[in-house]
């Protein structure tokens, strides 16, 4: 105890933490502390600006090392090395066999096999599929369209036949009829019952899991951190019991559950996420009995969400991926999937895939983020992010448990409307750019116009129910769809049409006229028109005859509150039939909407409905 109480630096006075406050008040010279530096997350708890040693004290887990239940701190003792995984579509046995050896070169030690047919996973066909890979060095992931035991009992088989050590083998077969019912809508009352013998099969190959709980689903159709949590485990609670009460011992139904989870750009949450994730699950089989605590490490696939991935500026991808990867690794991921920057459109090529994999190589071999157990233990923000994030989710997974589990809420409706009642805020703040997506609802690319041909289903939420579905399902989507929607329909246009300009009047005071173009010629952007930005103006009569010189079809005029009374009926009497709009929300605004002048962008524009209201006017 006096180790960990011994002071580093003597020479400095210890600083109180009313003393910080004080200072702090002092810096802000009135302005309000919680609304400057508070951060209410999506997840239901305020973020301080700071924390401090005092904000762990209580938390018991912290006196728990590296690979020791309840696990917050990872499931290794020694490193926090993890599986690099990518993923190959499987159509022809061969042709992905190939390309499986080809990547397990460049760095790959995950494969995850996805079949495009129920029947296709035999014996046989893995033969054929896993020829010349050594099941020793390579975690095996078959992921199959159908919830049904063929795949897991042919894997297991054939490891069994074959000539490796079965300890060694690390495998998934990513079963999960309830995460299939959340997207389809219908599932069997056995449905779950029906795995045992899968789960059986799994016994001989001993780092077998042929149960996949897909928190992802959620991640996917806008729910929050504490929702995808929250719901992944009660799934995996769900199946606990009822593989138990199908005759399953805790010890073998609970180290048959995977959990495949998304990554957010949230990156100090998704790092809590993990973290939380390990410490309630660990409780949740601890209730159960198992006879070893071994039974309760949550082993967790991470996958890049799609979520916040763009058509647009689509190489951005790339960055929201890399941050993400690293808060899955940091935060103790089994193993992970960087998605290519360009998968959420189009068939990946071998350029996205070898950016995807050398994002995770990077991370191992440049930064060695692999080299320390817990890397980031101790932090005290991070630690009371993990018990906010674990309280928030425990509440919400004893809401679903007063509902009779996950299957019983699910068809009374109750995720259904949590996660959708999440997204529609969600949808909410992007489309006022309080989430900001760049490239998209923020800071596009001026002169990207789309050359390539979409089908509209590219803009919509992926609907998956089955016909005579039971239930309302979730719709997996992306955030950037209604503002992708609504450039590509001015990349359209133009393609036969001039493209609309939005023409930027600069006059007057130098900071507001620069700050508001700028922000108008972002705001014009994100719908695909050209935007012309200027120096200045030294009269009305100088920048109307320049608007019209440039054939602007949006004339916007930037200056200063106190000049728009006069500078802006001004240009109105002189434009014809260009629409005027005025950069701000000025005190003068109802005197001006008097003279018939209504349009206005400023901060609190809802830009997703303002950019379609002008895109109308202008008969797009």
């Amino acid at each position: 105890m006096a180790d960990k109480e011994q002071k580093l630096f003597t020479d400095f006075a210890p600083i109180t933490t009313e003393e910080w406050e004080a200072k702090i008040n002092a810096d802000l010279k009135g302005k309000d502390y919680e609304r400057s530096l508070v951060w209410n997350t999506y997840e239901g708890f305020k973020v301080r600006p700071y924390y401090r040693q005092e904000n762990l004290a209580g938390k018991e887990y912290l006196e728990s090392l590296p690979g020791e239940f309840p696990y917050v701190r990872g499931n290794n003792k020694t490193n926090n090395d993890w599986f690099i995984r990518q993923n190959i579509f499987v159509t022809d046995f061969e042709e992905a066999n190939k390309k499986a050896l080809e990547v397990l070169g460049k760095g790959i030690t995950s494969l995850g096999f996805l079949f495009s047919e129920c029947g296709s996973v035999t014996k046989e066909s893995l033969g054929v599929l896993l020829k010349d890979i050594c099941l020793e060095a390579a975690e095996i992931n078959l992921v199959c369209p159908c919830d049904n035991n063929h795949c897991a009992e042919a894997f297991a088989a054939y490891v069994s036949e074959g000539n490796w050590d079965n300890d060694k083998v690390i495998a998934s077969a990513s079963l999960d009829p309830i995460g299939t019912f959340t997207l389809k809508g219908k599932i069997e009352e056995d449905a779950v019952a029906k795995l045992v013998p899968a789960v059986e099969a799994a016994k001989a190959v001993k780092n077998f899991r042929v149960i996949g709980v897909h928190g992802k689903f959620f991640a996917n159709s806008g729910s929050s951190i504490v929702q995808e949590l929250a719901f992944a485990l009660a799934q995996g609670a769900e199946y606990l019991t009822q593989l138990t009460e199908a005759g399953v011992s805790v010890d073998d139904a609970a180290r048959a559950i995977k959990f495949n989870m998304g990554i957010s750009n949230n990156y100090f949450m998704e790092i809590a996420k993990l973290r939380a994730g390990r410490l309630l699950w660990s409780k949740i089989v601890e209730a159960y009995g198992p006879e070893c605590k071994c039974s309760a490490k949550m082993i967790v696939h991470s996958e890049t969400n799609r979520f916040n991935k763009t058509v647009y500026d689509p190489y951005v991808n790339m960055l929201r991926t890399q941050t993400e990867a690293m808060s899955a690794t940091l935060g103790g991921a089994h193993s992970v999937t960087v998605l290519p920057f360009n998968a959420i459109y189009e068939e990946t090529t071998p350029f996205s895939e070898r950016i995807a994999r050398n994002q995770q190589i990077l991370l191992k071999e440049e930064s060695h983020f692999d080299k320390i157990a817990d890397p980031s233990a101790g932090s005290y923000y991070i630690e009371t992010l993990t018990e906010a994030l674990a309280d928030q989710a425990w509440e919400l997974f004893l809401a679903v448990q007063e509902k009779g589990g996950f299957i019983a809420a699910f068809k009374e409706g109750f995720v259904q409307a949590e996660v959708k009642a999440m997204a529609a805020d969600r949808d909410k703040k992007i489309a006022q750019r309080r989430e900001n997506l760049l490239g998209t609802n923020q800071f596009p690319n001026f002169t990207e116009k789309m050359k390539a041909d979409f089908d509209g289903s590219l803009f919509e939420a992926v609907d998956l129910a089955e016909e005579g579905a039971e239930v309302e399902t979730l719709k997996p989507y992306r955030g950037a769809q209604p503002f992708e929607a609504l450039r590509y329909t001015t990349d359209m246009y133009s393609r036969e049409n001039k493209r609309p300009l939005a023409f930027m009047l600069t006059i007057g005071n130098l900071t507001f006229r620069k700050a508001r173009a700028q922000f108008s010629c972002n705001f014009f952007a994100v719908a695909g028109f050209d935007v012309q930005d200027n120096n200045g103006f030294a009269t009305v009569e100088e920048g109307v005859a320049a608007a019209k010189a440039a054939g602007a079809d949006i004339v916007v005029v930037c200056s200063s509150d106190e000049e728009y009374a006069e500078i802006v009926p001004a240009v109105a009497e002189q434009l014809d039939e260009e629409i005027l709009v005025v950069a701000g929300a000025p005190a003068c605004a109802d005197e001006l909407k008097a003279k018939g002048i209504t349009n206005f962008v400023h901060v609190k524009s809802n830009i997703l409905e303002e950019l379609k209201a002008y895109q109308t006017k202008l008969g797009i």
